[in-house]
């Protein structure tokens, strides 16, 4: 896969494009919102769109969202749908009239934020590599709603679960998957492995020039070995089946028996509120598999 190619799964929906959205000044559109009352705010982030509503915005401020935009789900339920996260509906966005558009510089294309851009659109991107990088996001984007309070003080909590959670001593050389055909792995270098690295998890880095989300061979397994491969339930909702059906093509390639454990995809890529959370639930998973490891250690 050419580095220059950047793959992006969103639950059920699967594209390559060339490129994402742009770093933008998001200093510059809070200043412009500051005096913005009974603001309108389109959000084409999932985990964004969570995060709005646990700022303490209702669905009088968020009027559009993607499909898979599904929490806090008795609240989504009353914001329309304009399209999806590769595919938004421009029309729909523009009959809307929002005071604000939320983007993610991974997620969404560029093409889409440079045409809603050139429109008059202020638009708030999110670009979040690693779980330090929530805070500040958290802050800018409770400024850029009307929030900045309750922003502040999610921001405060994400950092305190961070600090509780950090773990320096890496065990467990992991391979985590998001996709099963082709197989697909996420790096350290992007949130899910950054999360993942963040607790304890020693998240090996495959292909250390791909754009983070390479496709695997049975090759690479081999050749790094990991002790535990971590099945996602998104953008791929991976069964044991499929896990069981990956550990015996490794060992038939000459490949050492891998643990092998599903997790839940919305820990490693809902970045945002839901991150506090997911600190403490990776961290929790790391010591129950350390737990089961050093019993079967002795065993």
């Amino acid at each position: 896969m050419s580095p220059s190619l950047v793959v992006l799964i969103c639950r059920y929906e699967f594209y390559v494009i060339t490129m994402q959205v742009s770093s933008v000044d998001n200093e510059k559109i809070i200043s412009n919102l500051a005096t913005v009352e009974g603001m309108r705010i389109v959000s084409l982030v999932p985990s964004l769109t969570l995060t709005l509503f646990d700022l303490g915005l209702t669905s009088n401020e968020i009027v559009g969202r993607t499909p898979w935009c599904i929490h806090p789900a008795e609240k989504v339920s009353e914001v329309m749908v304009v399209g999806g996260t590769k595919t938004p509906n421009l029309n729909k966005i523009r009959n809307l009239k929002p005071d604000l558009i939320v983007m993610d510089k991974d997620e969404n294309p560029l093409k889409v934020y440079e045409q809603l851009l050139s429109e008059g659109f202020k638009i708030f991107v999110s670009e979040v590599e690693h779980p330090n990088d929530v805070p500040h996001m958290l802050k800018e984007l409770g400024e850029a709603c009307g929030k900045a309070k309750q922003g502040e003080i999610m921001a405060q909590n994400c950092t305190m679960a961070l600090m509780n959670c950090s773990n320096e001593q890496r065990k467990f050389t992991t391979i985590p998957l998001i996709w099963y055909q082709p197989i697909m792995a996420v790096s350290p270098r992007k949130y899910p492995g950054a999360i993942l690295t963040h607790v304890g998890f020693d998240v090996i880095d495959t292909h250390p020039t791909s754009n983070g989300y390479p496709e695997l061979s049975m090759e690479d397994f081999v050749e790094h070995q990991p002790m535990l491969i971590l099945l996602t339930s998104e953008p791929h909702e991976f069964t044991k089946q499929e896990g069981e059906e990956i550990s015996k093509r490794i060992i038939s390639a000459g490949g050492a028996r891998p643990m092998v454990k599903l997790i839940d995809g919305e820990d490693l890529t809902w970045f945002g509120s839901k991150t506090e959370k997911a600190i403490q639930n990776l961290g929790n998973l790391y010591k129950l598999f350390l737990e089961e490891f050093q019993h079967q250690s002795h065993e």
